[in-house]
């Protein structure tokens, strides 16, 4: 799968600036010139769909469509299972119009607290990634990759973004939140999509 882009140019679908540095950051092998949605001063689309893979592909064939470029999108999220799944594809908004994630992670806590889910073999979770590239005239095609763990109390870590500090991955002594960029980077639920990304774009 070839990219092939014009003035080797993508728009990273997003206007959450942690989000598209870590992206930008993962991108860094195919020295692609990257442009975020917010910089271009695109609209958010409202993100209808149910899924992950849903609302990437809704993002990012919103994006090409509105730049005429081609655009990678991520929906990705935080699924707790004593909380049924939750917040999963609303993780972002259980952050409040103000994209507070001190909130959110509070709100979390509060929820797995209430569903008596308070030694961690209660606390399991999963951060989920589906990552979408849309080529203007061509096709899109979503990725996906998760990473296990449990929820913490309290949050550690002042690295990462979204619910970082309070998500310790299997096999980790430390949250995402206190590890350094480039560890969470080899490892996290949108590295191992970037990894199908990058594997299927070395494809002859």
């Amino acid at each position: 799968m070839q990219l092939d882009l014009p003035d080797n140019r993508l728009v990273v679908a997003s206007h959450n600036q942690g989000k598209v540095r870590e992206i930008s950051a993962l991108l860094a092998p195919l020295n692609l010139k990257v442009i975020s949605a917010g910089e271009l001063g695109l609209p958010e689309p409202e993100e209808t769909e149910v899924t992950f893979k849903g609302n990437a592909r809704l993002k990012a064939e919103a994006a090409m469509q509105a730049s005429g470029l081609a655009a990678l999108a991520d929906d990705s999220g935080l699924c707790v299972d004593a909380l049924d799944g939750a917040p999963g594809i609303y993780s972002a908004r259980w952050a409040g119009p103000g994209k507070d994630f001190t909130i959110a992670m509070c709100k979390v806590e509060k929820e797995l607290v209430a569903a008596g889910a308070v030694a961690p073999a209660g606390r399991s979770a999963q951060f989920v990634c589906a990552l979408c590239l849309a080529l203007p005239g061509r096709f899109s095609r979503v990725f996906t990759g998760t990473v296990h763990g449990e929820m913490v109390w309290p949050p550690r870590g002042r690295h990462g973004f979204g619910y970082d500090p309070a998500f310790r991955p299997d096999g980790h002594d430390v949250t995402f939140g206190e590890m350094q960029p480039d560890v969470k980077h080899a490892m996290s639920h949108r590295a191992q999509a970037f990894g199908l990304l990058l594997e299927a774009l070395s494809a002859p």
